[in-house]
């Protein structure tokens, strides 16, 4: 068996983006927010549910996940495989808007519900140990969480570093399928235990998508590897750059020492400076 890697935008969206197993991504949720009992989510509804995407159209198609619950808070979730620069600055833009459309024209404030943001990154931004943290709204004196409309949660992969016979949460498991479901070929004992993780395991089974999916999975693929690549030369240029420009300072500290006891010629010819170099030196 082969499974797809769950950090691909279309995988991600597959698994956790389809209507017809919410069941996964209310597994999930509840998970990450930590809610049971009374608190726990018991239904969503997918504001963009799992449609397979345009390969001309993927640069403006958005692929997170927005859902609601029977009382109205949103749940945004975003998986994010490359440090574009500014998520926290992107997770606030999104989560503000999220909360300002819910606003009727007669500007009834009241309706306003919760917004939840979700970010999974397999990168690192905070300076925490621990792979998920959590941010809110605190008043500084008392402590306490007066503007509660809005919640944040990072999930960094990179910090997540149990093995599989370590893994004690749901949470855990959720995280350790998010990061290393593509590297197994069936589905770990550890995995049988529940419903949803089973149906996770089997909608990222590659063999049972169809032509057009397993298109768009290897474009996204594709064009990660290249971004990828542009990002690890350009890297490159600008080492070989400042370490051209670290031989050209030293060459000029040496010409400086010279100044005093030989000509500019000579000077040229053991530094390898244009003498116009030296000249201005002089």
């Amino acid at each position: 068996m082969r499974f797809a890697d769950p950090k691909n935008d279309l995988a991600f969206k597959k698994i956790f983006g389809d209507e017809n197993h919410k069941n996964i991504l209310i597994s999930f949720l509840n998970s990450v927010l930590d809610f049971n009992g009374g608190y726990s989510i018991v239904d969503v509804s997918l504001a963009n549910s799992y449609q397979i995407p345009k390969i001309p159209e993927l640069k403006e198609t958005i692929l997170d996940i927005k859902a609601t619950n029977k009382n109205g808070d949103t749940f945004i979730v975003e998986m994010q495989k490359k440090d574009l620069g500014d998520f926290t600055k992107r997770s606030l833009y999104y989560t503000s808007k999220a909360y300002v459309s819910q606003l009727p024209k007669g500007n009834d404030y009241t309706v306003l519900k919760k917004v939840y943001f979700i970010g999974i990154l397999n990168f690192t931004i905070f300076d925490n140990k621990n792979y998920i943290s959590r941010h809110l709204i605190i008043n500084q004196e008392t402590n306490k969480q007066d503007l509660d409309d809005f919640e944040f949660s990072f999930i960094e992969l990179p910090k997540f570093t149990k093995k599989l016979e370590s893994l004690e949460s749901l949470l855990d498991k959720w995280i350790y399928f998010i990061k290393n479901a593509s590297d197994f070929t069936v589905i770990p004992q550890q995995y049988k235990i529940m419903k949803e993780f089973e149906e996770a395991f089997n909608i990222a089974t590659q063999t049972t998508w169809d032509k057009k999916e397993l298109e768009v999975y290897e474009y996204i693929s594709l064009k990660e590897f290249d971004e990828l690549n542009a990002l690890k030369t350009a890297e490159k240029k600008g080492m070989e750059k400042g370490m051209e420009k670290g031989r050209e300072v030293e060459k000029i500290e040496i010409a400086k020492n010279l100044l005093d006891i030989l000509d500019n010629e000579t000077i040229s010819l053991k530094t390898g400076l244009d003498i116009s170099i030296i000249e201005r030196l002089r």
